[in-house]
């Protein structure tokens, strides 16, 4: 996919927050390098850099133009163009960082269980999802996709729930850590502006649809979607959208 750094900054903000607060309860251990997966624009990987100042730093993600805003905003660190699905590890780490982007990548099982074995004896994973596929920006989205006359195009993009339960994970995580941390989070996001859930969405679950799409097929399908969210999200008395937005976090030492 394509992604556009502007539009994914443009809440940047509200993306910020789960970062911080993620890489907050990381313990205070000695780190000499980390590496942050699906790094994005590099804002996760610059609150790594101010947590662990010490540490050589990589950031791997497979968005030229997000690794280009990345490398302009933090040059010491380590850039890779790469799919974090398929990305070998060169060496094992001592924090394994990703933050809102192991969602887009399938299997699970395989996925962690790569990860954990990257990870060096008392190193951290420190990981954040969004939890939010059954919320109405989402099932608003598949109605869209699944009704219109670009269903043949859309459909085969459609990812119903691409993360587990907490539990899940916990099973996944608990045979090889010492320790682990697990925790949800619901922001209830105040957003500014008109359309405002769906000019969230266009940096992030929009994207894949808005590829395929093009010319006035593109434009009815965003007019079939927007009108949809704005049922479901109504502006507030002072103009503001207020959007739930729900992140499951997790932190385990190995």
């Amino acid at each position: 996919m394509s992604w556009n750094p502007d539009t994914y900054l443009a809440f940047a903000n509200h993306r910020e927050r789960p970062i911080a607060e993620l890489i907050a309860r990381i313990p205070a251990i000695d780190v000499a390098n980390a590496v942050d997966l699906g790094c994005g624009t590099g804002n996760s990987t610059a609150a790594l850099a101010t947590r662990f100042p010490n540490a050589k730093l990589m950031g791997v993600d497979n968005s030229p133009q997000m690794l280009a805003t990345a490398r302009k905003d933090l040059p010491v660190a380590e850039w890779v163009e790469a799919d974090i699905g398929a990305w070998q590890p060169p060496h094992s780490y001592d924090v394994i960082l990703s933050n809102a982007a192991l969602h887009w990548v399938p299997g699970h099982d395989a996925l962690f269980a790569r990860l954990i074995g990257a990870l060096n004896p008392g190193g951290a994973l420190a990981v954040q999802m969004p939890r939010n596929f059954t919320a109405p920006s989402h099932t608003l989205l598949h109605r869209t996709v699944e009704d219109g006359p670009w269903a043949a195009k859309t459909l085969p993009l459609l990812r119903r729930n691409p993360v587990d339960e907490s539990a899940v994970y916990y099973d996944r995580l608990a045979p090889h850590m010492s320790h682990i941390d697990i925790w949800e989070t619901t922001y209830v996001q105040v957003l500014e502006g008109e359309d405002a859930v769906f000019r969230w969405t266009s940096g992030t679950a929009l994207t894949p649809f808005l590829e395929v799409l093009e010319g006035d097929e593109r434009d009815e399908f965003c007019k079939a979607y927007k009108a949809r969210l704005r049922t479901a999200y109504p502006r507030t008395t002072d103009g503001k959208t207020l959007f739930p937005f729900t992140r499951l976090f997790m932190v385990a030492m190995k």
